[in-house]
């Protein structure tokens, strides 16, 4: 008899990514879930536009954040063994995009990471976009949390804001 596991069948998944502390283990875990069952694995990029751009324009496709996310995706897998698909969106709000594109896609789970932040008062803070996609989606649904103290230091702290900052953008 086969244990039945939450992800079977298991053949598309798609790994959000956005740039923060959390996308190594995104990527990670879905390389993880995906390559004992020989799913595809995507990782999304979704670079979001405001109001004062047209949505035509190419905004994502210069952005040197942008690539350096998606090729550490690639990096990651490639070490893993197992194979990522890459995809750099433009869109209003990153959550709607998400759920459109993993709907799209026909993906049976999105994995995505919430970093650890707290607001103004030491109340934790979870954003807009996480609460959305649980929602919303129509696949299941992994949430990777960053470790508690990762940021100061510890040796939970992902390499990926570093090679973000090396890449270009502000500290």
């Amino acid at each position: 008899m086969v244990p039945e596991t939450p992800f079977a069948p298991l053949k598309r998944a798609v790994v959000g990514l956005n740039g923060g502390p959390t996308d190594a283990r995104v990527v990670k875990l879905g390389c993880q879930l995906a390559k004992p069952l020989k799913a595809e694995l995507i990782a999304l990029h979704i670079v979001e536009v405001d109001w004062s751009h047209d949505l035509e324009e190419d905004i994502a496709s210069d952005n040197v954040i942008a690539s350096t996310v998606l090729d550490l995706a690639e990096r990651i897998g490639e070490k893993m063994g197992q194979p990522i698909r890459t995809e750099l969106l433009q869109a209003r709000d990153v959550g709607a995009a998400l759920v459109d594109e993993a709907a799209e896609l026909e993906a049976d789970v999105m994995i995505i990471g919430l970093p650890y932040r707290k607001k103004f008062g030491g109340d934790f803070a979870i954003g807009r976009t996480v609460p959305y996609v649980l929602q919303n989606a129509a696949c299941q649904v992994i949430v990777v949390r960053e470790p508690i103290g990762a940021r100061d230091g510890g040796p939970a702290a992902d390499q990926l804001v570093g090679s973000v900052r090396r890449a270009g953008s502000p500290a």
